[in-house]
């Protein structure tokens, strides 16, 4: 799935839009990548002599990728758009620079009517940068 698709996909935009494409989707699991490049908005600040990646937007991009695959597979939420509710055990393993490939990875754990609870994991390359529980709900 290209930037095309996923637009249809999810509200969000430049500079928040944080998933370049989907490669692999399917009911229960999903696989996206986000290329890090030097020209990101929060980069200058964060921090201007060794730039690194926020974590709370590895963590957004866990959660665009999760939210893609739920308006892929249920349509109905696509008016309703899916939105970020909660983190819990949010790690961080491994700095994400200028230049990094990031491949988000999300999983559900379990639902409850219209809440997913999903496990994410961040990688650079095979390392691990990041994993957290993520919350996604439709209201």
């Amino acid at each position: 799935m290209d930037i095309d698709e996923i637009k249809k996909l999810i509200p969000h935009r430049y500079p928040f839009l944080l998933v370049d494409r989907i490669t692999r989707l399917d009911e229960r699991s999903v696989e996206g990548y986000k290329n890090v490049t030097v020209n990101e908005p929060f980069f200058p600040g964060h921090f201007p002599d060794y730039p690194i990646m926020p974590g709370v937007l590895i963590v957004e991009a866990l959660a665009q990728t999760c939210g893609v695959m739920l308006a892929h597979f249920h349509p109905e939420l696509r008016d309703r758009r899916p939105l970020f509710l909660g983190i819990e055990k949010a790690r961080f393993r491994k700095p994400v620079r200028p230049g990094d490939v990031l491949r988000l990875t999300g999983e559900i754990v379990s639902q409850k009517i219209n809440i997913w609870k999903f496990a994410g994991q961040a990688f650079v390359g095979d390392e691990l940068a990041c994993e957290a529980t993520l919350l996604v709900g439709s209201f």
